[in-house]
């Protein structure tokens, strides 16, 4: 399935809190690369190009929580933290749609910069709702 739950579905919706947490990583990205490289080598600003770099970070951070959030599925850090994970993710939704999101995410920090903050916030209120409010991580896609 290309949409659904993710135990079953390519994208779910999640896929829409990677691809904001992409902006904001990609963001972080963009900027703590090109602060090191323009320090290492004293060159301009408009000088430095960290393209590869932060897509290196970026994809290090999503497979590093991908890989966080495989363990809180299998119930390693407990039954009440796995039943809220409903299930283990489909694979392709794991090693590509949620790493390609946060990729794309970069991409638009990129681009619209102006989408930073706003991304940042409307990720934090997804999390918070998500987390306090509704009973698991499937509950959204339920409802629709």
């Amino acid at each position: 399935m290309l949409w659904g739950l993710k135990t079953v579905a390519i994208f779910d919706v999640w896929s829409l809190e990677h691809l904001l947490s992409g902006i904001s990583i990609g963001a972080l990205a963009y900027q703590l690369n090109r602060r090191v490289f323009k320090g290492q080598m004293g060159i301009e600003e408009q000088d430095v190009n960290t393209g590869y770099f932060d897509i290196i970070m970026v994809l290090f951070l999503a497979y590093a929580w991908e890989v966080l959030e495989h363990y809180l599925e299998i119930g390693l850090f407990g039954s009440k933290v796995e039943y809220w994970f409903q299930g283990v993710e489909y694979w392709a939704n794991r090693m590509i749609s949620d790493p390609l999101m946060t990729v794309i995410g970069y991409y638009i920090a990129r681009a619209y910069a102006y989408l930073v903050n706003p991304a940042r916030i409307v990720s934090l209120l997804w999390l918070f709702v998500h987390f306090f409010l509704f009973p698991h991580s499937m509950y959204l896609h339920e409802l629709l």
